[in-house]
């Protein structure tokens, strides 16, 4: 099983996970979803799986380590006066900062070592001169960099107050290994999800029904476009040199496309098996190519990761001491738009390297970071000129022309920037940039080499017809309209239908079988 849209997955594991679950009674079944957890990832991680065992623990400990320093903090200053309780308060602060550095240091050292040791050793060899150095190789425990996010949240919301510091250490550890969101994500914080997997409630038919539903939904966006098109993405992104532009083009636009469809229906997956289990998982898109701007894109793609970045890594140096005297040493140079611009350009900076970082341990990676972050960067500071040209102009910028203009525009930028996160290394994707700036032929549309790339007329057929039912779908979720709602209020005989017509939509039109390579999944390798 490699995806939590495999068959292995949905046909044998989750089946028999939500057997063993249910007939359990409610007094022990959480340490049987805890032994659940524990043994998906052992069966992927074996030995990389003490990992996760550390990382509970350590966080564990730190919370209950913050919470004693506040209570012996309050205690001491009984009786003070106003400026010892402030010189405590402070020296406490201190000691609780320590306390959280060393969790984080901890945690995101672990990370550092095993996913980056091999890129940080194969450029300084690279530096050096140095051809026959040692590079260390380690296998990367399923989900460390989801599960590490997610305990580095955990203790910096218990050191901010905005948690209370778990006692219950099975809690905890259900929290950060509950294996639906192991693999993929979402990034859960522990206010959205660790009350709800302990209270480990029976499975009801109406959360069975409801999660099969938003499961088979996923399913029909990996098999009948994800996988359907990975013969063309691998052809063209593998043997580049091959073709011209528009080809070029084309495999940034279905590439994008497909990794849309394969993460987002991963994440319908998800979703889908954490309301089988009564557990509300945070979502994880919101109709993201209906975005007006890089920024807003960012806001609907992988929100909980573009959530993570502004409260744990934008905001905390933004808000330093050093980056608020540049804000008011620059305010006064450069006025109240400018100035504080560029101490939220240097966070933005760190948050997009560390975004690149993220995806890989790879240049084309943090080329792809730096890539955003210029974009947003040059939003940012042509946004008073952009506003003054609209109105030169007497362009209305909420018009729907406009806004139809914006997202166009948004999305040829993504696409871009996918081609790059795709392509096999950073000179693999500027020249394939190269070849789409100077090589583009409208004639290859239609001179058959459409036709050579690993997909018929059929392929481009069912991908076209599907993709405009998930472009209606999305149009309805942008409205606000809820058509899992509207389909509950149907009659039970319509409702099922629905459902058979997509079960069935999947089994027919589904990439499988002989001539088709499931594609694996995208974000777990991050």
């Amino acid at each position: 099983m490699k995806s939590y849209l495999s068959f292995s997955y949905l046909l044998v594991l989750l089946p028999l996970a939500l057997l063993c679950y249910q007939i359990m009674p409610q007094r022990i079944r959480r340490y049987v979803l805890l032994l659940m957890n524990l043994c998906f990832i052992f069966y992927f991680s074996r030995k990389g799986s003490v990992f996760i065992v550390l990382s509970t623990l350590s966080i564990y400990g730190a919370g209950l380590w913050i919470e004693k320093l506040s209570q012996q903090q309050k205690e001491a200053a009984a009786g003070l006066e106003r400026s010892a309780r402030k010189t405590l308060k402070l020296r406490y602060a201190k000691k609780q900062r320590g306390v959280l550095a060393l969790a984080v240091v901890f945690n995101i050292g672990i990370l550092l070592v095993l996913k980056y040791a091999g890129f940080f050793m194969t450029n300084v060899y690279a530096v050096l001169g140095k051809s026959d150095g040692t590079i260390p190789r380690f296998m990367l425990p399923i989900g460390l960099s989801f599960y590490t996010m997610s305990a580095v949240s955990y203790v910096t919301d218990v050191y901010r107050g905005q948690i209370e510091a778990d006692h219950d250490l099975v809690r905890l550890a259900l929290f950060l290994s509950f294996f639906p969101t192991i693999m993929e994500g979402p990034i859960c914080r522990y206010s959205d999800t660790a009350v709800s997997i302990n209270e480990a409630r029976r499975i009801r038919y109406e959360d069975l029904t409801c999660g099969a539903q938003r499961i088979v939904w996923g399913l029909a966006k990996k098999l009948i476009v994800a996988d359907r098109l990975n013969n063309l993405i691998k052809t063209v992104f593998l043997h580049y040199i091959r073709y011209d532009g528009t080809v070029m083009a084309l495999a940034a636009v279905l590439y994008t496309i497909q990794l849309y469809m394969e993460f987002s229906g991963t994440i319908d997956a998800v979703i889908g098996t954490g309301e089988i289990f009564g557990v509300r998982i945070p979502e994880n898109f919101r109709q993201p190519f209906f975005s007006v701007s890089i920024s807003d894109f960012w806001a609907r793609w992988h929100i909980t990761l573009g959530t993570w970045f502004r409260d744990y890594i934008y905001y905390p140096v933004s808000m330093s001491g050093p980056l608020k005297k540049l804000t008011m040493k620059s305010r006064k140079k450069l006025g109240n738009y400018y100035g504080p611009m560029l101490s939220g350009l240097i966070a933005l900076f760190a948050v997009w390297l560390a975004n690149g970082l993220w995806h890989g341990s790879a240049w084309s990676f943090i080329f792809f970071g730096m890539y955003h972050f210029t974009l947003l960067m040059i939003g940012r500071i042509c946004e008073p000129g952009i506003v003054r040209l609209l109105q030169w102009l007497h362009i209305d910028r909420e018009s729907k022309a406009y806004r139809a203009f914006r997202i166009v525009r948004t999305a040829l930028l993504v696409m871009i920037g996918e081609l790059f996160f795709r392509a096999h290394g950073l000179r693999a994707g500027l020249a394939m940039f190269g070849r789409l700036c100077t090589g583009f032929q409208v004639r290859t549309l239609f001179d058959g080499t459409l036709l050579t790339l690993g997909m018929d007329a059929k392929d481009y057929v069912i991908i076209g017809l599907f993709l405009l039912l998930v472009l209606w779908v999305s149009m309805q979720h942008e409205k606000g309209v809820s058509l899992r709602d509207q389909i509950a209020a149907r009659p039970v005989a319509l409702r099922w239908s629905l459902y058979y017509v997509l079960l069935l939509a999947v089994v027919i039109f589904g990439a499988y079988g002989p001539g088709y390579v499931g594609i694996d999944p995208i974000y777990a390798g991050f």
